[in-house]
Formats: C-alpha cells, sequence, structure tokens
C-alpha cells in the first residue's frame, strides 16, 4: 500500500511517517503534504491507498480538502488533538481517527480495519461529521453505522433500541431492518445517553421517547413502540422509574 501524510507541522508529520515506517510494513510508499492546496495535487501526483489526514492545516481543514476533492478513492484516518466533543463527532460520522501524539497500536489497528472497509461513502460521511461539529443537526441529528455490506446514515430519533450480543450490536431502527454494527454496546451508551437513551439491561440500551409503559409483571420489562418488550435489571428498576416520571411529568 502507498500512504499519505498530510500534516502542516513538520514534526508531527516525520514522526507520523516513522511510526508506519515502523509499524505498518503492509505500507511500502510513503508520500508527505503540508496543506489543502499541496495536499490535492500530491494525491493526484501520487495516487495513495490512504491518506492520514490532519484535521487543522495552514490553509483550511482536512475536510475541507476531501469535499474539495469531491471523488475519494482512498482510505481516510484523520489525525486530531484530543478534544471529547471532536472525538464524539467522529463516533457518530463512524470516520477512523487517530489521536496526537499517535499510540503505534492505534495505528496498526487503523490500518488492519482499512483491510475491511469501504470507504465509497466518505464525502457524506464528512457532511454528517461538520453538521455534528458545527451543531447545526437538532432533533435530526444522525449517526453512522456500518455492517459487513453497507453504510448507514440513521436519524437518532429514529432509533427505537440497541441490543447487545457480544461485542455486536444490534440498532433497531422505526420502520427499518435491524443493522448490526460489530462494536460493544457501552460504546453506544457513552455516545447515545446525551441524546434521551438509557441502559435499561446489561444487553439493552433504549430511546426514552419510545417507550410506550412499564410492565411490572415477570420482575419488570419496557413495552416499546414497536410491541418490543425489553427487560429491566433489578439494579436498574429504581433509575428507569425514576427517569419515565421525569419524562412524563415534561410532557
Amino acid at each position: 500500500m502507498r500512504a499519505l501524510v498530510i500534516d502542516n507541522e513538520t514534526e508531527i508529520r516525520s514522526s507520523v511517517v516513522d511510526l508506519i515506517t515502523a509499524f505498518c510494513t503492509d505500507i511500502k510508499e510513503i508520500g508527505q503534504a503540508d496543506g489543502v492546496e499541496n495536499g490535492i495535487q500530491k494525491i493526484k501526483d501520487f495516487v495513495p491507498d490512504i491518506v492520514f489526514l490532519d484535521v487543522e492545516l495552514g490553509d483550511g481543514t482536512g475536510m475541507d480538502l476531501l469535499t474539495r476533492l469531491g471523488k475519494v478513492d482512498f482510505y481516510v484516518v484523520f489525525i486530531t488533538a484530543y478534544h471529547k466533543y471532536a472525538v464524539d463527532a467522529f463516533r457518530f460520522s463512524a470516520i477512523d481517527f487517530l489521536l496526537k501524539p499517535i499510540n503505534p497500536e492505534d495505528l496498526m489497528r487503523s490500518v488492519e480495519r482499512i483491510n475491511s472497509q469501504n470507504n465509497a461513502r466518505i464525502i457524506d460521511q464528512i457532511k454528517v461529521l461538520k453538521e455534528i461539529i458545527s451543531n447545526t443537526l437538532n432533533h435530526d441529528k444522525k449517526i453512522v453505522l456500518r455492517d459487513n455490506a453497507s453504510i448507514y446514515f440513521v436519524k437518532i430519533s429514529d432509533i427505537i433500541r440497541c441490543e447487545s450480543d457480544r461485542s455486536y450490536t444490534s440498532f433497531i431502527i422505526k420502520e427499518q431492518k435491524s443493522i448490526i454494527v460489530s462494536k460493544g454496546i457501552k460504546d453506544y451508551e457513552e455516545l447515545l445517553s446525551p441524546h434521551g437513551f438509557i441502559r435499561t439491561h446489561q444487553s439493552h440500551l433504549v430511546n426514552v421517547s419510545k417507550i410506550v409503559r412499564f410492565d411490572k409483571h415477570e420482575g419488570g420489562y419496557l413495552v416499546m413502540e414497536n410491541g418490543h418488550h425489553v427487560p429491566v435489571s433489578q439494579r436498574k428498576k429504581e433509575e428507569v422509574i425514576e427517569l419515565l416520571s421525569g419524562h412524563n411529568n415534561s410532557h
């Protein structure tokens, strides 16, 4: 594979090149660029398989670069300084990213993931990412979900519930088939809790606005708007009742 590193800071760019050389044996050639303008030119000349792209470049952003290219026929891994909000935005849009300073193990995992990824809809994912970062999405906020075959752009308000099966999570979505993602439910609990979701059980995360009622039979379960019954663990029962009482009072 051929990799291109685009970062406006010479020291960071060199360190990324050194890490790729040392830890990513599948990558045989590495090119470099330091901004949007020469990054675009280098992509055309060098034709990389993968681009490691800094979020903030001197003459624009990494997102600007991809948007201007229009067609993206290479894999993209963003490089970003830690910022919780920005990191959540990357996770919502299912775009691969590395935090500065780059951990060699994270770098190797990113390159390994590339073999199982389809990058065909990166421009759509960039659009979601930009909307999240600029906070223009409200009730229509989206999350990007990947399964083995496709990439889905799902409104958070359309998710009824999530159910875990070991390291997989099934998303049950309004008027759609369920989507199975190879990520644990804990990752999605962190992302979706601020958007009205609650973990009712070790294996279940539900959208509070999709709950029809709490049935106290058989230890207690929730009835969702699609008719599904979701168990509530003994440990979570009090928290769920309290949350539902507050939710009902606000309507």
